[in-house]
């Protein structure tokens, strides 16, 4: 489907394309259904041998177009592997894919920090080499002992043989034989009173123990296999795979999209679409309300559908885990919620007004009136809007005078706001008490624009203290609510916007104005010199030569004097 530019706005397949197209613009859909079918203008059909050929066909023009309306899973995610090459002299790297069929891969591991915390056992436990390409002389790790040293010395294939043996055993679980070597190796270093090797030992029993008891869930078929499990509940989908490998449950994968209208050709694709990017299991394990029949046409590993016994307790367990993800995230956007939205409405009924969902914030910056700046940041129910922010330089107030700067910056920005046929916002908060009220409320009223107005006032510790409305009246807040957290988070954010950009301006400022007094430098050569130094801090820190690698030597030495005249006096 096509919007009026010609750009693809989403894909699909149909075993019946008139009765799928149709369906779009008969009966009642959601909201996402209504608002494609809206911006449908035309339409481009494939026609392919079988369905199997329909599915991949979609996933592929989805990876190529990413249209807006189709659901988009974690496509091209490669999940981290082990890998142990077949190279003459073998090594151990992570990688992103398994595709390379001569080497052997350990995974996967969605938790990239997992992998990496394996990676670096296995190096220390096991002497393959480290370098990528064999060095003349050996290296560090060879002193160590974490390495055969290739370099100098003849190694056997039978060797490596063995070390890859202990490896595949160690990553399957069979650690024991490693302890109880380990455990060996510091007692006696220990009996030799060499405790520092002794406590290398015991970090490296540790570090295994650590590694290998995440593996709670186990199989005694030494199996690898997959497990999908779904959940659906208001208007989206979750879902669940789980990983095991060789018997054991290593980890999992969790995604959570919203509901699709279709949901069994939704669970279809997200299953194709992640095989197509990680490795394929011995057995796929899905629950029992799903059709295998186009997966078992497309993947090649066992699709099994279990009824009873520890395999569909294993599939219940990844339908539990998805619902448990489900409802996790409706808590989570309870809370947040509680601190936006609910926080802004109980805002609105504190002062007996509307919802204020849109609110401004001000804040003027200066020293002792120079580089006077100010900051306006927008909050849209409760959550910024930075791409609404707006910086100001003050052009017509001289002097450290906060209320002025008030007035200018607000007529500025709704004078414009009329000007340009804008929507006010709800209300604005200026930071500071009566003084900044009336200044705000004197333009509003003169503009005759209808915004409400509050002021937050801080205490002595420049903490936020306390809300003044409109009429100069303080407005008690629980300082324990959501709301009074809200409006911190709001005051803190309007003062770091307008401190950041003041301190912007002043180095510029004071940067330009050294070099405007010195002979020989132009608007060419301060360009230049801005560019390279960026601050007059990092300029007094320059050395003449330094000066003089840019500016002729004459005038490097007066630049030089200018910015060193205060320490001369």
């Amino acid at each position: 489907m096509k919007d009026v530019n010609n750009k693809v706005i989403y894909v699909g397949k149909a075993r019946k394309l008139k009765n799928r197209v149709s369906s779009y613009f008969n009966g009642v859909h959601d909201y996402k259904t209504t608002k494609l079918v809206d911006h449908i203008w035309d339409f481009e059909y494939i026609i392919t041998g079988s369905e199997k050929e329909a599915l991949l066909l979609e996933i592929n023009l989805i990876k190529d177009y990413a249209p807006e309306y189709n659901i988009m899973f974690m496509d091209n995610t490669y999940y981290p592997y082990i890998q142990m090459t077949n190279e003459r002299h073998p090594r151990l790297k992570i990688v992103r894919n398994a595709k390379n069929k001569k080497a052997k891969h350990f995974g996967p591991y969605p938790d990239a920090a997992a992998a990496r915390q394996t990676f670096k056992l296995l190096n220390k436990l096991y002497p393959l080499r480290k370098c990528n390409t064999l060095p003349k002389k050996p290296c560090l790790y060879y002193s160590l002992g974490q390495c055969l040293g290739p370099c100098i010395n003849e190694v056997t294939p039978e060797q490596y043989q063995e070390i890859k043996k202990d490896i595949t055993r160690f990553i399957h679980g069979h650690t024991k034989e490693k302890i109880d070597e380990l455990t060996a190796k510091m007692n006696k270093a220990s009996e030799a009173l060499n405790f520092e090797k002794a406590m290398e030992y015991r970090d490296l029993i540790n570090a295994i123990n650590y590694t290998t008891d995440k593996q709670h869930v186990q199989f005694s078929d030494g199996v690898d296999r997959d497990i999908f499990g779904y959940y659906v509940d208001k208007g989206y989908l979750s879902l669940q795979i789980f990983f095991m490998r060789d018997g054991k449950l290593l980890s999992r994968e969790f995604e959570l999209v919203p509901e699709p209208e279709d949901i069994e050709d939704a669970l279809i694709q997200f299953i194709v679409t992640f095989y197509q990017s990680n490795t394929q299991p011995k057995e796929l394990l899905i629950p029992i309300t799903m059709d295998e029949t186009l997966l078992e046409e497309i993947l090649e590993c066992k699709v099994m559908k279990p009824q009873r016994g520890q395999k569909k307790q294993l599939v219940d367990m990844a339908i539990e885990n998805a619902q448990e993800a489900l409802n996790k995230k409706f808590v989570l956007q309870q809370k947040n919620e509680e601190k936006t939205v609910k926080a802004v409405e109980q805002l609105g009924e504190l002062l007996k007004i509307d919802t204020p969902h849109v609110i401004e914030l001000y804040d003027n910056s200066n020293i002792q009136g120079a580089y006077a700046v100010a900051g306006m940041v927008v909050f849209k129910d409760g959550v910024p809007s930075k791409k609404d922010y707006r910086k100001y330089k003050i052009k017509t107030v001289e002097g450290p005078d906060d209320y002025a700067s008030m007035k200018e910056v607000i007529y500025r920005r709704y004078y414009r706001v009329l000007m340009e046929g804008q929507k006010p916002a709800d209300m604005i908060i200026v930071d500071g008490g009566l003084g900044q009220i009336h200044a705000a409320k004197e333009v509003i009223d003169s503009l005759n624009v209808p915004v409400h107005i509050c002021g937050l006032a801080k205490d002595d510790k420049h903490s936020t203290a306390m809300l003044i409305d409109g009429n100069g009246q303080t407005v008690d807040i629980d300082p324990k609510s959501q709301l009074f957290f809200l409006l911190t988070r709001m005051q803190d954010e309007v003062h770091r916007y307008a401190i950041s950009f003041h301190r912007q301006v002043r180095g510029k400022g004071l940067f330009a104005s050294i070099l405007d007094e010195v002979e020989g430098i132009g608007p060419t050569r301060k360009k230049k010199l801005m560019n390279h130094f960026k601050s007059v801090k990092k300029m007094r820190e320059a050395s003449l030569e330094d000066l003089n690698s840019l500016l002729p030597e004459k005038t490097a030495l007066l630049l030089y004097q200018a910015l060193h005249k205060d320490e001369d006096e």
